[in-house]
């Protein structure tokens, strides 16, 4: 079988030679030497300021919300169910914009027509989709001009530059996860990147039950810290990360060539690098699909529906200001495999067996 995904797995000589360091220290978590040397290593390598570790993408997303005094959102429906789940759990506002159906990401275009028609949302939610970066100048023009803040859900941006400057400099706020099944992976963890130190440092005491060191409780917080056990698993996973995401670009850039004339795939940013997170295509709609899907598994080659449904049909309850792109995007889109241990053969097998079924 040729699988969707395969974690990345950790050189178990070095981690074991890391966690025999945790074991000496005696100190396990809450902002430990191997979490102190993860932040400044990933600042370092991701080009960027007031990172903040965290123990998952979706507790990333919420503390980050409220860092920037985020209680109603305008978020994109087309993407992993967290992204907005993590502030419906916290009560916040939602509301629903469309996407842009070339590039499957938040549309400008939907955004302006939303507080055209009213929208109050006091933040923006959007996720650079596959991977894929968003029209970050049209979102900053629009929130200059509408008074709303930015939260980027850079889940599947690990490594993402536009012009040579990380995708994770954009917004007020940009979150990363660090689940298992991503580029880079500490088992389970996130991160956020703010723009504004002061909302980093509100954030840092909100992951620590809301104390502030040499002050006390000075808010109300909740446990969001990363472990040092999986601090240690990202140091040693972030010594790949160059030789994962060169392969990984060139698995991706096989499949586009490969495909190009058989499917319809997303519009690339310009002037953006890939880090081939995910390999998207769309076909001419859902039973067309859910057949190649099927033909696929009978060749042992896995694939997945991915994202779907749109998030307007989940949370019905929400402000929607059309969502007909998202909708018919979500039923036609299919993820092919993509992950740092394939081979380009097998990509070949892939694009060989997609050739045939179509």
């Amino acid at each position: 079988m040729i699988a969707l995904n395969s974690p990345v797995k950790p050189n178990l000589k070095k981690l074991n030679k890391l966690l025999e360091q945790v074991n000496d220290n005696g100190w396990y978590t809450n902002f430990g030497p191997m979490h102190k040397e993860l932040t400044a290593r990933l600042e370092d390598y991701l080009g960027v300021k007031n990172l903040l570790l965290t123990n998952n993408g979706t507790s990333a997303l919420q503390v980050a919300a409220r860092a920037i005094g985020s209680r109603s959102i305008l978020a994109t429906p087309f993407s992993f169910v967290a992204t907005v789940s993590a502030f419906k759990w916290q009560k916040d506002e939602l509301a629903f914009a469309d996407i842009d159906k070339r590039t499957l990401n938040l549309s400008p275009e939907a955004v302006r027509l939303a507080y055209r028609k009213g929208c109050k949302a006091d933040t923006l939610v959007t996720t650079h989709v596959y991977g894929n970066p968003c029209d970050v100048a049209a979102f900053d023009a629009l929130s200059e001009k509408n008074n709303f803040q930015i939260i980027y859900d850079a889940a599947h941006a690990f490594g993402i530059k536009l012009n040579d400057t990380s995708v994770l400099n954009y917004g007020d706020a940009s979150t990363l996860s660090f689940h298992a099944t991503k580029i880079f992976h500490t088992v389970e963890g996130g991160a956020i990147v703010f723009k504004d130190r002061v909302a980093f440092e509100k954030a840092e005491e909100s992951i620590n039950f809301g104390i502030r060191t040499g002050s006390g409780v000075v808010g109300v917080g909740i446990n969001a810290k990363l472990n040092e056990y999986q601090a240690a698993v990202g140091l040693v996973n972030l010594e790949e990360i160059d030789n994962i995401l060169e392969h990984r670009a060139e698995l991706f850039y096989q499949y586009r060539k490969g495909l190009k004339d058989v499917v319809e795939l997303p519009e690339w940013h310009s002037e953006s690098n890939v880090n081939g997170a995910y390999m998207p295509i769309l076909l001419q709609n859902e039973n067309q699909m859910r057949s190649v899907a099927g033909k696929l598994f009978e060749n042992n080659i896995q694939s997945r529906h991915y994202f779907e449904p749109s998030l307007d049909k989940i949370f019905v309850d929400s402000r929607n200001y059309g969502t007909r792109n998202s909708i018919s995007t979500s039923e036609r889109v299919l993820c092919l495999p993509l992950h740092a241990h394939l081979t380009a053969k097998e990509i070949n097998l892939v694009i060989t067996n997609m050739k045939g079924i179509l």
